[in-house]
């Protein structure tokens, strides 16, 4: 069965579920397969909850149905859905803005998503759905009502971000920056640097494509197609034919910053962001809403108006602290610029929870090793370090072996009165410190 065919059943059953826990009357259930998991095994049980069509890739699974209801063999589900998707999002004629990067992709997609929806009615990428399952799950969301749509793309391997371009076909594109994560996928920063540049290999495939890039970055500068029209946005005033440049005024703690479009006047906003490496993300967002003719007023109204959730540069005040929480995520790039930041910022005292980095590979020791050395020039009263890429290094903080050492040295030692830093890889579980501090 083609995807064409497949989704003329879509039509007639337009609710898509993966989850045999949640069958709507009526719908279609992907029987998706993963490492842990089998789809495939709960297709039967799927349909005697209320689905109408079961799409399986277990050639005994289709063969012992015998049930009244239908059930589709595929030879790949994960491939059907993300055909699926890529038939629906055909039937929108609209721009669909691809962003991916290795720090701040979703940072970058939320501001994106903020501007344009000060003018436009739009549809993002919810959370970080980002990966193979998440962006057909995004796509088959679009409906009529959507002018424009905003898709994040994550990757940790090799050819990831190419096979979720050619799943959302995107018309433009914006990759925020390239570093060192995902290592123990990609190999290296090279491997990084050519999967992220798989979005601007697509667009250059594609006629009125349109790149946002960040002139400042020349790991992206040097992969940039010659034949895509390219909009730049630059912290350098030296730098001409920007179409944005943009200055931090302040961070104090929150984001304060200043642009202007190309010669124009300069605009002032006062951000809910903690970080200056956050500039970049807003001057992103104001590069695209100028593209698509938001006025200035509007760009600023949403960057003044957004705040960010998820664990994603949060600054929380508690009863007894103020923590500046960024523990969805951790790569020695973002670890680095979070510990940058709170080294400017100026306030005290000042302590670090830090969680290590994953997925990093050989690289791990030598990465993690490198974060302690540069601890040692950061004017903080207190460091904690928390996980075993950390524990056989040689430093005078104080090391945890996991989140729960941690909550029990909270619970004795209750710290009061300070600036926290709460950064590490999801894995380690940081983001459950918080309502203990």
């Amino acid at each position: 069965m083609n995807s064409k065919e497949l989704y003329a059943i879509y039509e007639q059953h337009p609710v898509i579920t993966t989850d045999s826990r949640d069958c709507p009357a009526g719908s279609i259930f992907i029987a998706l397969k993963g490492e842990t998991f089998d789809g495939n095994q709960f297709a039967s049980q799927a349909l005697e909850k209320g689905c109408a069509v079961a799409i399986v890739s277990d050639e005994q699974v289709y063969n012992n149905y015998h049930g009244e209801k239908q059930m589709i063999l595929v030879p790949d589900t994960l491939q059907a859905y993300k055909d699926l998707a890529r038939e629906h999002r055909r039937r929108f004629d609209i721009p669909v803005i691809g962003i991916t990067g290795t720090n701040g992709k979703t940072t970058t997609k939320e501001l994106v998503n903020a501007v344009l929806t000060e003018r436009y009615d739009g549809m993002a990428t919810e959370g970080n759905f980002n990966n193979d399952v998440g962006v057909p799950k995004t796509l088959l969301r679009l409906s009529v009502m959507d002018e424009i749509a905003v898709i994040e793309m994550g990757a940790s391997h090799p050819g990831d971000i190419k096979t979720l371009v050619e799943t959302a076909e995107p018309t433009c594109g914006l990759i925020t920056n390239v570093g060192k994560a995902h290592l123990q996928g990609f190999g290296s920063l090279e491997g990084v640097i050519h999967t992220k540049g798989e979005l601007y290999d697509f667009l250059a495939t594609r006629e009125d494509s349109v790149i946002f890039i960040n002139a400042d970055n020349e790991h992206l500068m040097g992969i940039l197609p010659k034949n895509v029209k390219a909009e730049y946005y630059t912290r350098d005033e030296s730098k001409a034919g920007a179409s944005v440049y943009g200055q931090i005024i302040a961070c104090d703690p929150f984001l304060r910053l200043k642009w202007r479009q190309g010669d124009g006047e300069w605009h002032e906003v006062t951000t809910h962001l903690i970080g200056s490496y956050n500039l970049d993300n807003a001057l992103a967002a104001v590069t695209v809403g100028l593209h698509f003719d938001v006025s200035a007023e509007q760009i600023c109204h949403a960057l003044e108006n957004y705040v960010p959730s998820n664990n994603r540069s949060q600054l929380t005040e508690t009863e007894h602290n103020h923590l500046i929480v960024d523990a969805y995520n951790a790569n020695p790039t973002s670890m680095a610029a979070a510990l940058d930041n709170f080294s400017l910022m100026e306030v005290s005292p000042k302590m670090a929870i830090l969680g290590e980095m994953r997925e990093l590979g050989a690289s791990s020791r030598e990465e993690h090793e490198r974060i302690i050395g540069k601890l040692k020039d950061c004017p903080f009263d207190e460091i904690w370090l928390v996980g075993q890429e950390f524990k056989d290094i040689d430093c005078p903080y104080r090391k945890f072996d996991d989140v729960e050492q941690v909550k029990a040295a909270i619970a004795a030692d209750r710290p009061e009165g300070r600036y926290i830093l709460i950064k590490g890889s999801n894995g380690t579980r940081l983001f459950q410190l918080p309502p203990l501090l």
